[in-house]
């Protein structure tokens, strides 16, 4: 394999230069649910299990699942180790997880339960020096999540704000050896009212690092204008669980 054909596995998660589309599983008291503008007042259960829920994006074409531990954001450590470990083992695919990892411990329990990408958010914006140094430990398996109200960056699950803009955390952290930056923008989240493809574009623009698009896909034509405007991945949640978009069907067309 050519050094550019082994960069572009990696950087894709082996799916090449076309966009990946992540299949959303959030959890709380290990039932699948979704959030609105991620507020937890706001929330629809739509299984009580999120392992089949995994099997069957899996059957559809998902080749990486996108987990966030709910009860963990809320909390400040990973609470839900259990039911993402029996996940990863029944999806048998690539899997990023997210949600109230804060600690180096909390990495390596995250990792330990065979998940292929932790991401890092509230702990991004407030120990710089610890990220730098857990990305030199974990090349190429962290990812920044980079959640944003109104251009400024959201942390402690979603519940504080900060006066970061999401450009300048993005730009920040570009020199470390990160898999990706997952853009979330937080007003578009669960509320199937399209992506702020602008701001999306803006950063996969001004970063080298894969940017991945989440909050607020509904639609095919959501996925074409962000892979027309460099987007790496796209995570699809409450479109998918309303039956709105067809899981194969985008999976193709990002392919395309």
């Amino acid at each position: 394999m050519l050094p550019v054909e082994r960069a572009v596995k990696f950087w894709f998660g082996g799916a090449g230069p076309a966009m990946t589309i992540y299949p959303a599983i959030d959890i709380r008291g290990g039932q699948c649910v979704r959030l609105e503008q991620g507020d937890y007042a706001r929330e629809t259960i739509f299984d009580a299990d999120p392992v089949a829920v995994a099997r069957r994006w899996v059957a559809a074409g998902a080749q990486w699942l996108h987990l966030v531990d709910l009860d963990g954001a809320k909390a400040g450590r990973p609470v839900n180790h259990a039911v993402i470990a029996r996940i990863v083992q029944a999806a048998g695919v690539p899997c990023q997880v997210g949600g109230g990892i804060r600690t180096s411990a909390d990495v390596a329990s995250v990792l330990a339960c065979g998940v292929s990408r932790v991401i890092i958010g509230t702990k991004a914006v407030q120990d710089r020096a610890w990220l730098a140094a857990s990305a030199q430990q974990y090349p190429g398996q962290l990812a920044l999540g980079v959640d944003a109200r109104d251009g400024l960056v959201a942390v402690e699950g979603w519940l504080a704000n900060s006066d970061l803009r999401a450009l300048d955390l993005a730009k920040d952290c570009e020199p470390l050896p990160l898999a990706a930056i997952i853009y979330t923008d937080i007003a578009r989240d669960g509320m199937l009212a399209g992506p702020n493809v602008p701001a999306m574009a803006e950063m996969a623009r001004s970063v080298r690092t894969p940017v991945i698009a989440s909050g607020g896909v509904s639609t095919a034509a959501d996925i074409l204008q962000l892979a027309q405007a460099g987007l790496a991945g796209a995570i699809v949640g409450r479109a998918l669980y309303e039956g709105r978009v067809d899981l194969a069907e985008l999976i193709a067309l990002a392919r395309r």
